[in-house]
């Protein structure tokens, strides 16, 4: 079993599982680091594949807060997309409504709804722990370029210009994902980074000449990360190739990275370059 020097004692963790593939990926890379893993899988989102411990609907907290009482379970982790929600299903308990309400009563945009969630639930004696904290295999763990392809000075003007638009944009709270070619192409709003890289793609499918450019997926300033966590995959990388840009950047140790092996490969078959920063 890998040894690693974290600073938890108490290896008990409740994951709450969304979509996609990075409940497996958490749940797993957890597990190898020694951590006493139970699985909440979340309704109408959740992968079957998964196969939870339990399964409740959104707005079942108090199921949930009963079932890790029980076990002794006073750490969580949130990991999956949740996409559009339909607020007609939610239903909350008696639990979830005391939660709910003290997170309309002290969130002011986005971000600072997960921060206000984040303290509701400590007020009822919960630790929110980042899955990267954890895992950290689960990112690219330090700065540097993590591919074949290196950027040249070009890029490194283009990178330098992609990460303070998307520090501007994210203090703003307007979203993670920016495509800068000498100027700012493109900037992810409510419609997601897929969405955006979609765009791009359509933008410039025209173009000729040799791939420049670069896409930029950062963290906000100030964002809490044990909750929502930016994050590519062999798909980001399909797209970003597909735009004709030359590469990524990204946080190192909190930007997910799903399957980083298949990413790494992805990207140096397509002749793109991964920057962490």
């Amino acid at each position: 079993m890998k040894k690693t020097t974290e600073k938890f004692t108490d290896k008990k963790v409740a994951l709450f599982a969304g979509a996609l593939s990075l409940p497996f990926l958490a749940r797993d890379a957890m597990r190898k680091r020694g951590w006493d893993v139970y699985v909440i899988g979340l309704k109408n989102f959740y992968d079957a594949a998964l196969n939870p411990d339990l399964v409740i609907r959104l707005g079942g907290g108090g199921r949930a807060a009963r079932e890790c009482k029980k076990r002794g379970i006073h750490k969580l982790v949130f990991v999956g997309a949740l996409g559009h929600v339909n607020l007609a299903d939610i239903r909350p308990d008696f639990w979830s409504i005391g939660v709910l309400l003290s997170v309309l009563k002290h969130q002011r945009g986005y971000d600072s709804m997960a921060v206000a969630f984040n303290k509701a639930l400590e007020k009822r004696g919960y630790e929110i722990v980042a899955a990267q904290d954890i895992a950290p295999d689960l990112t690219f763990e330090k700065p540097g370029v993590w591919t074949r392809v290196k950027p040249t000075s070009a890029d490194a003007k283009n990178i330098e210009r992609a990460v303070d638009v998307s520090h501007t944009i994210g203090v703003a709270d307007i979203g993670a994902s920016v495509v800068v070619d000498n100027q700012v192409i493109a900037v992810e709003a409510a419609e997601g980074t897929a969405r955006m890289l979609e765009r791009v793609v359509d933008m410039r499918k025209n173009k000729r000449g040799r791939a420049s450019g670069v896409f930029a997926k950062m963290t906000k300033p100030g964002q809490d990360l044990r909750i929502d966590i930016p994050a590519i995959g062999v798909d980001t990388v399909n797209a970003v190739a597909a735009a004709k840009l030359r590469g990524i950047v990204v946080n190192a140790k909190t930007c997910f990275v799903i399957d980083k092996d298949a990413v790494i490969a992805a990207a140096n078959r397509a002749k793109i370059f991964i920057k962490a920063v």
